[in-house]
């Protein structure tokens, strides 16, 4: 569980609808939570705390939309915001939300848990009565709060965790392209050598991808924006305003900056969970892209001796408890394993968007919690890649040089001179007796020597088109 646990101690007595239970004495939480805590101790992992602040902002919003529609008094309303403040400011905020992340699928039990400690905190720092449902929850349901919460919640870690953890990735590769755009080296398909290209133009198709996934998930904004607040137990608006959703949006807008903005089919955003696996979707994708860089970084630093050997990626640890010098390319291994566990969350993520049963989808709490530890990982891990393996390679030239001018492959460019059969002839000769392509192509036909150079050079060849 994220956070200190309540200590036990002394224990008082409360009652909800099902009867009494007792609980620590010192617990702003009420007797729903008490329950959640003995009815689901599966994992000992909590809701995430940016689902947590979601939900308390959540909160505060409804407050002051139901006082602004004279449905709650000043008083309350206050008291409600001046408990969500502090709880915000709190720094062991998670030991008042122990409830585990598997629990009833709707999250009720979370919201209850919030609504109980909102409550309690309130009446301690305003007397004023404040009732968990009466009040905390007016005007909702847990049916709604939830997904509203896990598109407010992720909303909020891509603008905060995941963009600018990217950007700063996408403008170092960039930087280093920028760099290294004099640097020829050997190009590969199928692990095997191609015709070269510059460093720039190898490290371009990372910033690509980096811009491609960017842009994919800048598209979902919107609807993540869109919450589902206002449809109550099955998206039929019951038991609140009608014009509540539009006012909690407006003041959730307030305190953040962001544009929410409340559903024209709040039911459609309770049975199911499309914008989150749509999210899942994209950082997946994202996670690809960078297992693929990752991996690129591996091949490119292997070695030092008998690999590839072209860069060498910064000495961050010993790379073994038994092979004295040996360094490993640790932050590209430690980046894959979580674009590995991204995947894996978009396997929840996708069977939880499944179960949307009738009028509510109940995955919703292990939805919130894939969802948000992908974008935190994701982000973690973009910046320990810029940090510690981009800024810092470096580029081993002599043995990229060496490689390329012993590659047949260049061979290539002289197919519109003397046709595929010959070049073919001339690359097989010169891979048998491991010598230069220029040396053997000045042997097999009648060009100059002056003139194979200008047609293998390679930096000429990076440039595309015809000789």
């Amino acid at each position: 569980m994220n956070g200190a646990k309540i200590g036990v101690g002394e224990l008082r007595t409360e009652s909800d609808s099902l009867g009494s239970i007792e609980l620590p004495a010192g617990a702003l939480y009420g007797a729903q939570t008490q329950r959640a805590i003995e009815n689901f101790p599966l994992s000992g992992r909590s809701m995430p705390p940016g689902f947590i602040r979601a939900l308390l902002l959540l909160k505060r919003a409804a407050a002051t939309a139901n006082q602004t529609l004279e449905r709650l008094d000043e008083n309350e309303a206050t008291a409600i915001r001046l408990a969500v403040d502090q709880l915000l400011d709190d720094p062991n905020l998670m030991r008042h939300f122990p409830v585990d992340v598997f629990q009833t699928g709707s999250g009720t039990s979370s919201n209850m848990n919030a609504n109980e400690v909102i409550a309690r905190l309130a009446h301690q720092l305003s007397r004023c009565a404040v009732h968990p449902n009466d009040h905390v929850n007016f005007g909702q349901s847990s049916n709604d709060v939830v997904p509203s919460c896990i598109h407010i919640s992720a909303l909020m870690a891509l603008r905060v965790q995941l963009m600018p953890a990217l950007d700063g990735l996408r403008n170092a590769i960039a930087q280093r392209a920028d760099e290294l755009s004099d640097i020829v080296k050997t190009g590969r398909t199928h692990l095997m050598d191609a015709m070269p290209l510059r460093f720039d133009q190898s490290l371009g198709a990372w910033t690509g991808q980096l811009a491609g996934a960017r842009e994919r998930l800048e598209a979902l904004e919107p609807a993540l924006a869109t919450l589902a607040i206002g449809g109550t137990a099955v998206g039929t608006g019951i038991n609140t305003d009608p014009r509540f959703a539009k006012t909690v949006c407006d003041a959730l807008h307030e305190r953040t900056g962001l544009p929410f903005r409340c559903s024209d089919n709040p039911a459609m955003l309770m049975s199911a969970q499309d914008t989150a696996v749509a999210l899942s979707g994209e950082l997946r994708t994202l996670a690809t892209a960078l297992m693929k860089i990752c991996n690129d970084l591996r091949w490119m630093n292997s070695g030092p001796l008998s690999g590839l050997g072209e860069i060498t990626l910064p000495i961050l640890q010993p790379g073994s408890s038994i092979m004295p010098g040996k360094v490993n390319p640790v932050i590209p291994e430690a980046v894959a394993m979580i674009c590995a566990r991204v995947s894996g969350n978009d396997t929840t993520i996708m069977i939880g968007g499944q179960s949307g049963n009738f009028e509510l989808n109940v995955m919703l709490p292990v939805i919130a919690d894939a969802v948000l530890e992908s974008i935190t990982l994701l982000a973690a891990g973009m910046t320990a890649l810029t940090d510690k393996a981009i800024k810092g390679f470096s580029v081993n030239v002599d043995n990229i040089q060496a490689g390329l001018q012993r590659n047949p492959i260049l061979v290539t460019a002289l197919n519109p001179v003397i046709g595929y059969a010959k070049a073919a002839g001339i690359a097989k000769k010169a891979y048998a007796e491991k010598r230069s392509i220029i040396d053997v192509a000045a042997e097999e036909t009648d060009l100059p020597k002056d003139e194979l150079l200008k047609l293998l050079n390679p930096a000429k060849l990076t440039e595309g088109g015809l000789s």
